[in-house]
């Protein structure tokens, strides 16, 4: 009896580890509950959280009064139906940035089953065929409450993570002080870190070996890993991307870096509801240029009214972009918006001639990164040749208004955009497009108290261009679709899914031969309110 006990308990710890890899995702993607990240998203969801297949573990209770095979065999089958329903729900859903196994989420794995085998272990030394019963309830309760047993177990880990984390960041800093000709360049901001960053290392690579760290890697762990793996002794310039959902971060990776320039593309309300007020924000993104020394270089943007006012701490010398004021170091006119790409001319103020620049980038937020990029590169030496030829050579962004085809569908891909100004912009592109236009979206998030108002204003401005409206998550999308109707858009071309899955068959349904497809902001990983 105590083996066939056992085998059953071996099934439902094979549900366990799937129910795992999910709770892990979650935590990964928010960032290991930095900020208490994690609790939020399970009290946000906590339908996902709490009703799951496994709350029918409640029925063990009703096996108190079973014979133990029949419990075997009840407890057994349950666990067997569970795993192949949970297993097919998740195989439906769609995720953007699936869980990387890390070092970390090895280390997590391995407290989150000595946490479960401590039970098991003290069961077995006790064991009781009278008492399997209860057994099972207790199973039961603690897979069930797997999303807390991760959650515990990444706080056990929390000395052990302090001591790998301070052992890498020693390593990289080292490797950073022996560089000691490598120009460093840190770039933030509310958004468009990633746009620029790219941009400025396209350029800077038609003359010198500049280095940036990859993707999204702004964190202090990704900068680490980039600067221990990827940094060698041929590069020239690293550019190094920091991001922050607090004050004191940036300052903390500047502290870090040393940059001895700075790019600060944009001041606006991502993460407001992290940072607390857009005055926070400010003085958060300003850490970077505060931090610069009085022999640094920031570049920064006149046509932002928070860069402007801002009293700057560092004496470093400032350069500015412009697209309205004449009074800028590097100014753009003339801009041409095409569904190709965009066309600019552009006045430096080291000499009189205009200059003619083309982009395969979408949009005007984008002018603005890649003259601040201009702006820096000018400083490091590249002549106008070169500046025109590497901003020619500019690639795209994965997520960041990337066309894509889908069979005959034009897709344009903005999943990773989550701001009021990136999001107006991405639509804006969608109208330029010469055919039938549908935007598939589930709203922007971490807006504070400003949500409802940013969402319902980004709604009035969809129902100017789209032709068809998908809203992703009916509660999420509200403010969306209050804006819509308040516009009098046609409320049968406004679909709303809880599941993003089902767009793709609705777009195809919808499309014709010439259709455009916005995918805007984040999709939906962690906002799907699918049940």
């Amino acid at each position: 009896m105590k083996t066939y006990f056992i085998l059953s308990i071996l099934v439902s710890i094979i549900y366990m580890i799937l129910k795992s890899k999910k709770s892990m995702h979650m935590l990964q993607q928010n960032w290991y509950n930095e900020g208490n990240r994690y609790l939020k998203w399970i009290i946000t969801n906590y339908k996902k959280v709490f009703f799951t297949y496994d709350l029918s573990f409640v029925l063990f209770f009703g096996m108190l009064f079973l014979e133990n095979k029949v419990s075997i065999i009840i407890y057994s089958i349950v666990y067997i139906i569970i795993y192949f329903l949970y297993n097919k729900n998740i195989s439906l859903e769609q995720s953007k940035k699936p869980l990387v196994i890390t070092a970390r989420i090895k280390r997590l794995y391995i407290t989150m089953f000595t946490l479960y085998l401590i039970p098991i272990f003290i069961i077995m030394l006790i064991f009781n065929l009278d008492m399997i019963e209860y057994y099972y309830v207790i199973f039961g309760l603690l897979i069930y409450l797997n999303y807390f047993i991760v959650y515990i177990s990444n706080i056990i880990n929390i000395p052990v993570e302090r001591i790998v984390f301070n052992h890498f960041k020693r390593k990289a800093k080292n490797k950073l002080n022996s560089m000691t000709s490598l120009k460093k360049v840190g770039i933030t901001g509310s958004y468009g870190k990633t746009s620029c960053k790219n941009a400025l290392n396209d350029i800077l690579n038609i003359k010198l070996n500049s280095y940036a760290s990859p993707k999204s890697f702004n964190t202090m762990n990704g900068l680490m890993i980039t600067i221990n793996n990827n940094l060698d002794k041929f590069c020239d310039v690293f550019i190094a991307e920091m991001g922050a959902f607090t004050r004191g971060e940036i300052k903390t990776k500047s502290d870090f870096i040393s940059p001895q320039y700075g790019i600060l593309t944009c001041i606006g309300t991502a993460h407001l509801e992290s940072f607390g007020s857009k005055e926070n924000i400010q003085k958060a993104k300003f850490e970077l240029i505060d931090s610069l020394p009085n022999d640094g270089v920031a570049v920064l943007n006149m046509d932002d009214d928070m860069q402007v006012s801002y009293k700057r701490k560092s004496k470093c010398k400032v350069l500015w972009v412009s697209t309205s004021n004449k009074d800028a170091d590097v100014v753009a006119s003339d801009i041409i918006l095409t569904s190709k790409g965009t066309k600019f001319k552009c006045k430096f103020k080291s000499s009189d001639k205009l200059y003619d620049f083309e982009t395969k980038l979408f949009g005007k937020e984008n002018v603005y990164n890649i003259l601040q990029a201009l702006a820096l590169a000018h400083e490091f030496g590249l002549n106008y040749d070169e500046l025109i030829a590497g901003v020619k050579r500019i690639s795209t962004i994965e997520h960041r208004l990337e066309m894509k085809k889908f069979g005959n569908i034009n897709i344009i891909d903005d999943a990773y955009n989550s701001n009021p100004v990136g999001s107006k912009m991405a639509v804006d592109v969608l109208g330029l497009m010469p055919g039938k236009k549908i935007i598939v979206t589930p709203g922007m998030i971490e807006l504070g108290d400003k949500q409802y108002e940013y969402n319902k204003e980004f709604g009035k401005h969809i129902s100017s261009v789209c032709d068809s409206v998908i809203l992703v998550g009916k509660e999420q999308t509200k403010p969306i679709y209050d804006g819509l109707i308040e516009n009098k858009y046609n409320e049968k071309n406004i679909y709303v899914l809880n599941d993003v899955k089902k767009a793709f068959p609705l777009i195809q349904k919808l499309s014709d031969n010439n259709t455009y497809v916005l995918l805007e902001n984040d999709l939906p990983d962690l906002f799907n309110e699918k049940d």
